[in-house]
């Protein structure tokens, strides 16, 4: 089994963009309702949700917690719909994501985000399931429930991709 070690980025919304929207409130456009007493940050994701008798969920997902070294081993995608996670505890998070190749994922990138920062896959984005940094953690998950099946995991037989460290 060959290891190849991965490189954790800093989540922006430029390196992300193919991938997904990342959601916060840097930069989003804001505007004052309720007689100006709350902000709105507007239009940070969009959800897609396709096929037979398809709805929008939102859950709340609590993910261990994972510590370095991090293997990755497989990957997953959901062909009829988006997910976002946004964390409810202000911890940072990895996000894993790779390109499609063939019907499988290429070779992943590592992100990191942070606290206030959520992400949503747009729909067949091959992407880790969700990795809480070192304590349990809680994640607000929109997501797509319908007929089909949305859900493909994709398992790397010849190797394992390894998270070492992460940026300061």
């Amino acid at each position: 089994m060959h290891i190849e070690p991965l490189t954790v980025e800093p989540l922006t919304r430029t390196a992300f963009a193919s991938f997904g929207d990342v959601i916060e409130t840097e930069g989003a456009e804001r505007r004052l309702i309720n007689n100006g007493t709350t902000e709105r940050f507007h239009d940070l994701a969009w959800v897609e949700v396709l096929g037979t008798d398809a709805r929008v969920l939102i859950n709340i997902f609590r993910g261990q917690g994972f510590h370095l070294p991090i293997d990755i081993r497989m990957m997953e995608r959901h062909p009829f719909g988006s997910q976002a996670f946004v964390p409810l505890n202000g911890r940072p998070f990895l996000v894993v994501v790779a390109e499609d190749e063939a019907g499988r994922p290429a070779r992943p990138r590592a992100f990191l985000a942070q606290g206030n920062q959520g992400v949503n896959y747009h729909h067949k984005v091959w992407h880790h399931p969700l990795l809480a940094l070192q304590e349990t953690a809680d994640f607000l998950v929109v997501d797509r429930a319908g007929r089909e099946d949305n859900l493909e995991e994709y398992f790397f037989a010849d190797r394992t991709y390894r998270i070492l460290s992460l940026p300061h």
